[in-house]
């Protein structure tokens, strides 16, 4: 089981670039069409100062910001027995290439079901620009299969 003592618990902050190659790459990867996510001539004439952060692309960051650590590691979760449980996303800026965004990671959350089978640990990420401007706020659940 999860130790409940992770709850409220900060994993530190975390900065990361933001590469327009990268965010290119993520566009085409999820089938995205809109030219204002591929071509910074085409974000520019529709108002913003460069290519977008693709909304979900913060979760990308968040694990790349992270993976220094190793976020399983320090939480105590085996890797080989952990899922993708869910992930939301409450945005309150716009972010764009050229930006060097910091995660903030707290645990928010640790709790089990199905009699123990299963633990969950809740993240919430709380995300900036360069400027201190609230970007997002992200929460994730990993869930672990227990033996």
């Amino acid at each position: 089981m999860l130790d409940k003592n992770l709850i409220g618990q900060s994993l530190g902050t975390r900065s990361i670039a933001v590469e327009p190659g990268r965010l290119r790459f993520f566009a085409k990867v999820i089938g995205e069409t809109d030219p204002v996510y591929l071509d910074e001539a085409a974000a520019r004439a529709a108002g913003h100062p460069a290519l977008p952060v693709p909304p979900t692309f913060l979760f990308c960051l968040e694990i790349d910001a992270f993976d220094s650590i190793g976020t399983a590691r320090l939480t105590r979760l085996e890797e080989s027995r952990i899922l993708h449980g869910e992930q939301r996303f409450t945005y309150h800026a716009m972010a764009y290439a050229g930006d060097t965004l910091t995660f903030d990671l707290t645990i928010a959350d640790v709790y089990q079901k199905k009699g123990g089978a299963l633990d969950f640990l809740v993240k919430d990420t709380r995300v900036t620009n360069q400027h201190g401007r609230h970007i997002a706020d992200l929460r994730s659940i990993v869930v672990q299969r227990n033996a």
